[in-house]
């Protein structure tokens, strides 16, 4: 399982025209934290920082991810057209342990 933290709602925003079309675009990016491993199955002493190119509402703005922890959902990746394999982030909630009952 790879452990995501998301520890601050801020969009940015990257804007302009295709160098090869002309055409407009718009994307938004939230920066988020990925608990990686190393090539032997250890886990890395600190998270890295990533940005994640969000998707848009019906409206055009930003979905952004809430801060909390999160992992990453089996759609996430995927074999692109050429065969390659390739990560697009969808983010699950990871439920916080529940707390012991009182007596």
């Amino acid at each position: 399982m790879i452990k995501v933290s998301v520890t601050s709602t801020e969009v940015r925003n990257q804007s302009g025209n295709a160098k090869a079309t002309g055409k407009a675009y718009s994307l938004d990016f939230q920066t988020v934290w990925f608990h990686t491993y190393d090539r032997s199955g250890k886990p890395n002493p600190y998270p890295e920082k990533a940005e994640i190119i969000l998707e848009k509402n019906k409206e055009g703005a930003a979905l952004f991810w809430p801060v909390g922890e999160y992992t990453l959902a089996p759609e996430s990746i995927y074999l692109n057209r050429n065969g390659d394999l390739s990560i697009s982030p969808r983010l699950i909630p990871i439920k916080p342990a529940a707390a012991p009952a009182k007596v």
